[in-house]
Parts: C-alpha cells; structure tokens; sequence
C-alpha cells in the first residue's frame, strides 16, 4: 500500500508559477513511478530512480517534474487559466501516460489560474 499526499495548490495569476509537492509514503514506494494528473488527464511521469520523465504537449516546456527519493514536485511556470483544475499524484509500479495502469492516488490539490 503506498499512500500518496498533494499539497502547494493555490490561486495564481496568469503567468505566474507554482510548485506542488507530493509525498509518498508506505511499503516500497521509492519502487514506484510517480505522475502528476489534471484530473485524469496525464501531464507527467519520472521514474523511480528520478532520471527519466516524460511530459503530456501541454506541459512540455512550462512544467518540470522531479523528485527526491518519496516526494515527488511539480514546478509550474507561466500558468494559464486553462491549468485551472485539481491536479493529482499517482503512483505506477510501470512506466504509463495512462491513469488507469495507476495503482495508488492522492486526494488532489486545486490550482486556479486567474486571468
């Protein structure tokens, strides 16, 4: 069981940036692959090792994933009002985009861009 934790959500102004966190927490889930959702729809995965990650084209080049050892971050920069969800951490013991292979999820934390 892997219990997983969101927290640095908040309401930001277009252009602006914000850092969430993740917190993973429970037998071997340094083993695990962590992504970040909006909603259900991916947005970023890194591996267990924290060398690899891949990102949805909406998150390519404002986003950056990473992680040390069981917290994993999200820095978002240059937010738009279309960012505007509740974003989510999941935990894959595979490397997937989709949010069904994902075993384990937070309760989510909400962003909200205003423009």
């Amino acid at each position: 069981q892997v219990q997983l934790v969101e927290s640095g959500g908040g309401l930001v102004q277009a252009g602006g940036s914000l850092r969430l966190s993740c917190a993973a927490s429970g037998r071997a889930a340094g083993d695990y692959a962590l992504g970040w959702f909006k909603e259900r729809e991916f947005v970023a995965v890194i591996n267990w090792k924290g060398d690899d990650t891949y990102y949805s084209a909406s998150a390519e080049g404002r986003f950056t994933i990473s992680r040390d050892k069981n917290t994993m971050y999200l820095q978002m920069t240059n937010l738009k009002p279309e960012d505007t969800a509740k974003y989510y951490c999941a935990a894959s013991s595979r490397w997937y985009t989709s949010p069904a292979q994902y075993e384990y999820w937070g309760q989510g934390t909400q962003v909200t861009v205003s423009s």
